[in-house]
């Protein structure tokens, strides 16, 4: 799958809807984004199943400041509407399709346990 292109709009649907996603947050001047852009797009040319995306922050300023992008390029994943990772910097892609893998293979509804945990013990 190629990638798709994220606005404010579409946003929260693709992260509700999308099963498993992964978000690029990028500009047109960041020279580690340009070189990031590549390897983003080859990983995604081998998963048909996730969804990889991509933020313009220049274009999408209100969406980046909501989600506190502070520095780029930035790596968000998704999963059922569950942020699993977040991390800014550039991956090579060896780490990108171990980063796919380990969310693909994580149990959600473990996840979500771990979750209303965490939340119960935070009441």
């Amino acid at each position: 799958m190629a990638t798709v292109d994220l606005t404010t709009d579409d946003f929260e649907k693709t992260i509700m809807d999308g099963g498993t996603v992964l978000i690029d947050f990028w500009a047109g001047w960041c020279g580690p984004c340009r070189m990031f852009a590549p390897t983003y797009e080859a990983v995604s040319e081998a998963h048909d199943d996730v969804v990889f995306a991509k933020v313009d922050t220049e274009a999408e300023q209100q969406l980046a400041g909501q989600l506190g992008i502070q520095s780029i390029p930035t790596l968000m994943a998704f999963r059922d509407g569950i942020l699993l990772y977040r991390e800014a910097g550039a991956l090579p892609q060896a780490a990108l399709e171990d980063l796919v893998g380990q969310v693909k293979a994580l149990d959600m509804d473990d996840v979500r346990r771990q979750i209303e945990e965490q939340r119960t013990e935070g009441e």
